[in-house]
């Protein structure tokens, strides 16, 4: 990575006017694996941001759900729509804290790119049939697509993006290693010629922190909804154990006496989001105000993050995040989808590391025979990239000839 940007950067971009001097701002972007032309038109997070909408792997997460398989209904919400409903907060929140908005946007619609089918089920199942393979970790797998994986361009593997949004992909959790570099880092970061560039030490800046309190905040309240309306528990189930949402409930009848429960579902879930988003702001405002950071690099440099929620609030969000734990992902509908789910990524696996000759073509050329570390990789990305339909799809294509004549 270059240390100032090279000639494919636009150095005279014009800043915004609302631009905070700890923000990222493009015109000092630390440049691209390998540099390239670039007109005027579009500063260089907006271009990658623009990368990754065009991207293989983001169109697959509309066939990619969090908690519910795809077949179960068309409402739930999908990695896409979730990635986007992400996209929004994040916009939102750096709009008002003067940071860049572009690159919280393309960190927020990056941020789940690396996701098998599945959800966290078949996240578990490809971690323990990778174990003995270097493993298996979503946001390095986010890494590898965007620098390896994606084979659209002609002059090089990847989408071959800027600096800080590498940097905020890697640390989208906070810092990786220690001050001394110690830390278990994963196998797919470490396989990057470039990750030691990423300052793994430090936390990520401004923007990327800002991407992850809206991924918390997009999945807290968005699970409530599909939870409520998939009928796995009730209005007055979530608000008896929960007294932040109870609030929120009580508030919306207050407002609207006699409304629909579809309508009221919808009305409390955007007052939340309201209420966390307002929190972040009070919270990162405060901290910002404290610490008086001069750059993204000073952000990254102080230890702790900036945007954050206040301390109050965590303590009610615990009760949220312990019924839906309870109440959700734990549903017994829910395991027995999942359940189902992680044999299929599992006995995938477990077929064509033996045979790697039943792969495609192509992605058999890159293997280095049975039960090979080299194979297991290239059949870990194979898998981690399908959809969940696709998934089910080729199990029933390699485990039924029933299902391969038919779809063949």
């Amino acid at each position: 990575m270059a240390s100032t940007p090279p000639n494919d950067f636009i150095t005279d971009f014009p800043p915004a006017a609302a631009r905070a001097v700890y923000a990222s701002n493009p015109a000092t972007a630390r440049g691209r694996r390998i540099g390239q032309p670039s007109g005027s038109e579009r500063s260089p997070f907006q271009r990658d941001k623009d990368r990754i909408i065009h991207s293989s792997a983001f169109r697959r997460l509309k066939g990619k759900t969090q908690v519910f398989v795809a077949h179960e209904g068309d409402y739930y919400r999908t990695r896409l729509t979730h990635s986007l409903e992400v996209a929004q907060i994040a916009r939102s929140i750096a709009r008002v804290l003067g940071l860049d908005e572009d690159l919280a946007e393309c960190l927020a619609l990056a941020h789940d790119l690396g996701h098998p089918p599945f959800g966290h089920s078949g996240e578990e199942a490809l971690q323990e049939v990778m174990a003995p393979y270097g493993g298996f970790d979503h946001n390095a797998q986010t890494l590898r697509i965007v620098e390896e994986l994606e084979r659209r361009y002609a002059e090089f593997d990847g989408l071959n993006l800027t600096w800080e949004t590498l940097e905020g992909i890697a640390k989208h959790n906070g810092p990786l290693v220690d001050a001394a570099g110690e830390g278990d880092l994963p196998w797919a970061l470490t396989a990057l010629p470039q990750w030691e560039a990423l300052e793994l030490s430090t936390y990520a800046g401004p923007e990327a922190q800002v991407a992850a309190l809206a991924d918390d905040i997009a999945y807290n309240n968005h699970d409530i909804d599909d939870g409520l309306r998939a009928g796995l528990f009730s209005i007055a189930d979530i608000t008896a154990g929960v007294p932040f949402v109870k609030d929120a409930f009580d508030d919306v009848r207050a407002r609207y006496p006699g409304i629909s429960e579809n309508r009221l579902i919808h009305e409390a879930v955007r007052d939340m989001i309201g209420i966390m988003v307002a929190d972040v702001l009070r919270e990162s405002r405060a901290r910002l105000q404290k610490h008086k950071p001069q750059s993204a690099q000073a952000v990254r440099e102080l230890g702790e993050p900036v945007i954050a929620f206040s301390s109050a609030f965590k303590a009610n969000e615990a009760p949220m995040r312990t019924f839906l734990f309870d109440n959700m992902y734990r549903h017994y509908k829910v395991n027995r989808m999942m359940g189902q789910a992680g044999r299929v990524v599992r006995e995938l696996f477990e077929l064509l590391i033996g045979a790697p000759n039943l792969l495609p073509t192509e992605l058999y050329a890159r293997c280095d025979g049975p039960n090979s570390a080299g194979s297991a990789r290239v059949i870990c990305d194979y898998i981690a990239a399908m959809t969940d339909q696709y998934a089910v799809n080729e199990h029933r294509k390699l485990f039924s000839v029933t299902g391969y004549l038919h779809q063949n």
